[in-house]
């Protein structure tokens, strides 16, 4: 199945009726009929432009009834909804320079931060809790909620323009934009602080750009063909630069552009062969705008963050010392001290922010599973400062002087357990909770000096460190490698047993290059308050080149998402979303008795999901009656359904069938560019099933000389749906007509959930429960 946009494409203004439809290549003077049919063409073209009224005036009022929509009720609830307290918290973060931590990339949320900016608000409110309230704070959340809401209102009437520009009737388009339009839950994502309105109108402007450049297919290399194709680039960038998913509408861009070129080099061209330069030149443009300039806007976007941010703050930790050192008023910057030999240590694991413990208490000679122990000293993580956390660093050489030998990368180190007087050893022993993983214990002074010297040495490894490079506490973080067994010291999250408080186990992991098995030196509890090397000079942030500040937050980023692997009660599975098996409660207000419940439409996700199904048996039907030599569909039907509507259902595929892959949490709103898809394939399909009519011109090639070469071939018989074909749009404008009043009916049933007003009785929420929605009670 080609998935290109339609080869045929009719201009803007067509509605189906009996006139010949024009197509790019008509309209560009690659007509083969003859004279007379060329000039009834043109007249009739001229006629399609000035009957462009009805569709700018339906686009008026769907425009403005989405703005009514979204924006109906926007200052309820005056208080922090859902995801709120994040990308709030993101832009408060942004008027205050202070850095932070995402998963997503920058674009999405520096416009609420420009929001915020453009009313002068100066980011005091961190929307900590869900409920706080935006009144007693006073926070201009409208301001905030308005850019979702303005960007969302404009991806209906943006589903309409796909439609119109597709070449589709009427009905059509206002059956894709009226599902879009009352949809309860587009209207609820897009009028709250979230991303997913520019998401999902970044992803439509593509579909739309891209459209418009395909029809600019036989006038290549002109000043509107460049517009256009530049144009999908930056929107093809802003859906990336606001969520990583935005790589599915590459993907379903990327595959047209692909069987584009293909065709380019078919020798066979209608057109003519192809110089091989000229095919070069086809895809170096391509490649400059749709891949080059989206990828350096994505990359401004990430300089402009860092640009901003240059504060310490709540992000420093996900981040390696040498870029937090890039910071002002960073603790390392400010606090960072020299360790030397003889220093007591506490030493903290950078992910668990447990410390490393040891106390009198033995590890249990046997374990649950009947594996045997060690019986020595147990050494865990504890979450707490303590003094059974303080660890003296000790050389595995003699210094000519006992004072002032400073402890570097790379050096072989020992460290002794100031409480116990016991010194840190790993051996080939089980760890209490992973078989395959070293036991950490302690040994006492007399046998770490002698027999089991060796076992008691490691490396200390800073990270990214240059040889012979000082290591301080907080600015160094390091491995600690087992220098016999070459295991690196790591901790993890499940607690031991009672026998252990419940405190962290500490084992030697085999797989060094782990990223968990990072730690750092907090503090040197054994130096008086007035040495030296307490004092603090004012130093500057030092500098670190875009492009390693980039990588090092990217491979945070994608780290960092795939572990959001946690369960939360409203996380659902893809197969539940196209039949909108379950939602998720954003808000709720139990004296008024008002919630805020994400769920869309119920009989518009329905009707589109059946839809898409019936777009793959129409295709199989199709396929079928081709092998047994029946021909059910003319040329130009055929072309459209399978080009411009195969091309929303790629579209549609590309943005669903990934998150089967995925380990992480996924919610509703995953779906939403998906449905935007669907809705474009249930809006084609409307006409395709209602909108019968003659394939007259297709191509530019006048259909009647072709039946006449049929026919010379031998076939009798014209096409079963051209002699079906059917001229009034009435039958399209009455299902457009009955699926839009069951679509705004229920729209206004699920409407209080949308809006979280009026508040709704205990019957009046059991009325809404139709698949055992998870709705709360406001009791």
């Amino acid at each position: 199945m080609s998935s290109t946009p339609q080869g045929s494409l009719r201009q803007r203004g067509d509605k189906g009726s009996k006139k010949r439809s024009v197509t790019p290549a008509a309209s560009d003077g690659h007509t083969n009929g003859d004279d007379g049919i060329l000039a009834k063409t043109k007249q009739e073209a001229k006629e399609i432009v000035t009957r462009e009224w009805d569709y700018k005036l339906a686009l008026g009022i769907i425009t403005v009834l989405a703005f009514i929509t979204r924006f109906y009720g926007i200052s309820h609830p005056d208080q922090v909804v859902f995801d709120e307290v994040h990308f709030g918290k993101f832009a408060s973060y942004y008027l205050q320079r202070t850095y932070f931590f995402d998963v997503h990339p920058p674009f999405g949320k520096l416009l609420f931060a420009l929001a915020g900016w453009m009313v002068g608000y100066n980011g005091e409110f961190l929307f900590d809790n869900i409920g706080d309230s935006y009144i007693t704070n006073k926070v201009p959340y409208v301001a905030y909620r308005s850019m979702p809401a303005l960007l969302g209102s404009l991806t209906v009437p943006t589903v309409f323009l796909i439609m119109w520009e597709s070449g589709y009737s009427l009905p059509a388009c206002v059956t894709a934009a009226g599902l879009m339009l009352f949809d309860n839950a587009h209207i609820g994502q897009t009028r709250l602080i979230l991303l997913d309105a520019t998401l999902i109108l970044s992803m439509a402007l593509s579909v739309l750009c891209y459209v418009r450049f395909y029809k600019l297919r036989h006038v290549p290399f002109t000043r509107k063909w460049w517009k256009w194709l530049l144009l999908t680039g930056v929107s093809l960038s802003c859906v990336i630069s606001t969520k990583y998913i935005g790589v599915f509408t590459f993907f379903s861009i990327g595959v047209p552009v692909a069987i584009d070129l293909w065709d380019l080099l078919d020798v066979n061209r209608r057109q003519g062969a192809l110089p091989l330069a000229l095919f070069v030149r086809h895809l170096a443009a391509r490649v400059v705008g749709l891949i080059i300039v989206p990828f350096l806007i994505y990359l401004f976007w990430f300089q402009v963050h860092f640009t901003i941010l240059h504060r310490s703050g709540p992000g420093d930790d996900f981040m390696s010392p040498a870029f937090q050192e890039t910071l002002s008023d960073n603790i390392m910057t400010q606090q960072a001290v020299g360790i030397e030999y003889g220093d007591a240590l506490t030493l903290r694991h950078k992910e668990t922010k447990v410390y490393l413990h040891s106390h009198p208490d033995k590890y249990p000679l046997r374990y649950d599973d009947g594996r045997i122990s060690s019986q020595g000293q147990q050494v865990t993580g504890y979450p707490h400062n303590d003094t059974n956390n303080q660890w003296q660093i000790l050389p595995t050489k003699q210094f000519a002087s006992p004072l002032g030998n400073k402890v570097k990368n790379g050096d072989l180190v020992r460290f002794r357990h100031l409480v116990t007087d016991t010194v840190l050893l790993t051996h080939d022993v089980a760890s209490p909770y992973f078989p395959t993983n070293q036991e950490f214990t302690t040994v006492a002074m007399e046998v770490a000096n002698g027999d089991r010297f060796n076992d008691t040495v490691f490396e200390l490894r800073v990270e990214n460190g240059k040889a012979g490079q000082e290591f301080k506490t907080m600015a160094s973080h390091f491995k600690l490698l087992h220098y016999p067994t070459k295991v690196a010291m790591w901790t993890h999250t499940s607690p031991l047993p009672d026998w252990a408080y419940k405190q962290a186990e500490i084992n030697g992991n085999k797989n060094v290059q782990q990223s968990s098995n990072i730690w750092y030196a907090e503090e040197v509890p054994s130096l008086p308050e007035g040495s030296e090397r307490k004092k603090k000079e004012v130093r500057k942030p030092k500098h670190l080149p875009f492009l390693k500040k980039y990588l090092e937050l990217q491979r945070a980023m994608f780290f960092h998402n795939n572990a959001l692997t946690s369960s939360h009660p409203y996380a659902s599975f893809p197969i539940q979303w196209p039949f909108l098996l379950r939602g998720v409660s954003f808000w709720t207000k139990s004296d008024t008795k008002e919630q805020i419940y994400f769920l869309g439409n119920p009989i518009a996700w329905w009707l589109a999901s059946s839809l898409l199904a019936v777009f793959v048996g129409i295709i199989g039907a199709d396929q079928l009656a081709q092998r047994r030599g029946i021909d059910a569909l003319d040329d130009r039907t055929r072309s459209r359904l399978y080009n411009s509507t195969g091309f929303f259902f790629l579209t549609w595929a590309a943005h669903y069938f990934p998150f089967y892959l995925m380990g992480r949490q996924l919610f509703l709103h995953h779906y939403l560019p998906a449905h935007l898809a669907s809705c474009l394939v249930t809006g084609s399909l409307i006409e395709f099933i209602f909108n019968i009519e003659p394939a007259l011109f297709e191509d530019g090639i006048d259909a009647a000389d072709k039946k006449k070469q049929k026919i010379d071939q031998g076939r009798t018989s014209r096409p079963i749906r051209e002699r079906l074909a059917g001229q009034s749009m009435m039958m399209a404008w009455a299902a457009t007509a009955v699926i839009l009043s069951a679509v705004m009916w229920s729209f206004y049933f699920f409407a209080p959930l949308t809006y979280g007003q009026p508040g709704l009785s205990v019957p009046e929420v059991n009325a809404r429960k139709w698949l055992n929605y998870d709705l709360h009670f406001a009791k």
